[in-house]
């Protein structure tokens, strides 16, 4: 939540400081200089460092709410992904528009591909050498 407030903040700044791009608009009472945003822009955020110390409660909620929102937003964001990685994959035996928009437990004949990403290297067993010999000719 820092974050977006740091960010609103320095946004704020550049827009501040860009030129207007126009005919100057302001009026002599109203011109702010560079020194006085810095200034003011600074006692905000050093006012926003000391918000949790007064306010440990809004402070807690606050962490609470975002915590809650993260978690939505990754299970929001996994639900589409698995919704656009099921539709956009090319579905083999599909050539009739019906057909490509059943899901694919709906499909006569066609079965879900295997997700095993595993290569024939991968599957052989790791090399073990040979036993140790328990002879007593070879100790030594």
């Amino acid at each position: 939540m820092f974050f977006l407030l740091r960010l609103a903040f320095w946004l704020g700044l550049v827009l501040l400081l860009l030129p207007s791009g126009g005919a100057d608009r302001s009026t002599a009472g109203n011109k702010v200089s560079a020194s006085q945003a810095i200034s003011a822009a600074s006692a905000t955020v050093g006012d926003l460092r000391g918000f949790c110390s007064r306010q440990p409660d809004a402070c807690n909620i606050g962490s609470q709410v975002a915590t809650t929102l993260g978690y939505r937003a990754q299970a929001g964001a996994k639900m589409l992904y698995d919704v656009l990685s099921e539709t956009l994959t090319p579905q083999e035996g599909a050539t009739a528009h019906s057909d490509a928009t059943k899901l694919p437990a709906e499909r006569p004949g066609i079965e879900r591909a295997s997700q095993s990403t595993l290569t024939p290297a991968d599957l052989v067993p790791a090399w073990r050498g040979p036993p140790a010999r328990k002879d007593s000719k070879h100790a030594a």
